[in-house]
């Protein structure tokens, strides 16, 4: 049953731009090279990929911050990229869509994470990374903190965008997360299942199924258990608690919804619609853009939850990462409401 009625999820919406929310953590440019293939190489047993067209979008932290423009709000970012062509096209493509790149720090001696894709035949062949291996020190530099202290004085709300490539170290964390704290805006953390960090006192975390078992160290047996009454993903919900101590947590559970446990309160079940689904990659940007967004415009974390499961639905039905906007998910919600009555 929903909580959030349609004339309450207006609301909420038009308030949107009204808000700017900072995205720290792993800047990416996603490359996509398509080709075909007609023979094998003669050096090796391999194909030949022959190049038909290539494309690039902003990725990892990248695409929260296009999520929250999308959405209507007004988002900046904050990490590192290096001194190359790879930064300078993922920052006009940033400024492009309307997003404040002002608190990103380019370095000579970072590599700018670039993910390329080779597709033929709209099947992804190989996928080749471009990363650092250690990026601790660069983010502690005087640089690098200044500008992320005067992000955080203008930002209204906080997200830790994690991809594991190094920006978000514990001491980077602490710092972001007590400024929040400080001036009482909301805070999220988006978490890697291969590092761990101290995030206590985070307003929210929305870990998905995977990386909520990995995280609490457990071994997910029978996912297709009903979420209230999985032993299992309740005891690794608690684990989770108990180690990141965040205010709410929610556990995204891709067609079976999301697993909401805040304060003392018993766990809530958010179901989902039935959708057609193309693409689930970039969905979880979705749900931590709009979750920030709608509690910084005054929403209680169910009907944060529940404009995230929405916008989550729609943006998995696209092929590739996507995003949705206020007339968009409207729409969705509409027809949901309807099809209730039905």
């Amino acid at each position: 049953m929903s909580h959030l009625p349609l004339s309450r999820a207006r609301e909420l919406l038009d308030r949107f731009s009204d808000y700017r929310i900072l995205v720290v953590g792993d800047l990416m440019l996603d490359r996509y090279v398509h080709g075909q293939v007609d023979r094998i190489s003669p050096e090796a047993p391999v194909p030949v990929v022959k190049v038909l067209r290539e494309h690039c979008v902003p990725g990892g932290a990248c695409n929260v911050a296009l999520n929250i423009q999308a959405l209507g709000g007004r988002a900046s970012v904050c990490g590192l990229v290096g001194a190359c062509a790879h930064a300078e096209v993922l920052m006009t493509q940033l400024q492009k869509a309307g997003v404040d790149v002002s608190p990103v720090t380019a370095d000579p001696e970072v590599t700018t994470v670039v993910k390329t894709r080779i597709l033929a035949d709209r099947q992804q062949m190989l996928r080749v990374d471009r990363e650092n291996a250690d990026m601790g020190g660069k983010v502690d530099s005087p640089e690098f903190l200044s500008k992320l202290d005067a992000a955080l004085a203008n930002a209204d709300g906080m997200i830790l965008e994690d991809y594991g490539k190094g920006v978000l170290t514990p001491a980077l964390v602490r710092r972001a997360l007590d400024h929040a704290k400080a001036r009482g805006i909301p805070s999220g953390y988006d978490p890697k299942d291969n590092h761990e960090l101290d995030v206590a006192g985070v307003t929210f975390a929305t870990p998905n199924r995977k990386e909520a078992f990995h995280v609490a160290g457990m071994r997910d047996r029978h996912p297709e258990r009903a979420p209230l009454e999985d032993a299992e993903l309740l005891g690794a919900a608690r684990r989770l608690r108990e180690l990141w101590q965040p205010l709410h947590l929610m556990v995204t559970l891709g067609p079976q919804g999301m697993l909401l446990i805040s304060g003392a309160s018993p766990p809530q079940h958010v179901s989902t619609r039935a959708r057609e689904v193309f693409d689930v990659s970039g969905a979880g940007d979705t749900v931590i853009a709009t979750t920030m967004l709608a509690l910084s415009a005054g929403a209680n974390f169910r009907e944060a939850a529940e404009l995230a499961n929405a916008a989550a639905g729609i943006v998995v039905g696209k092929v590739g990462t996507a995003t949705t906007g206020p007339a968009e998910l409207l729409a969705a919600l509409e027809q949901d409401a309807g099809e209730g009555e039905a």
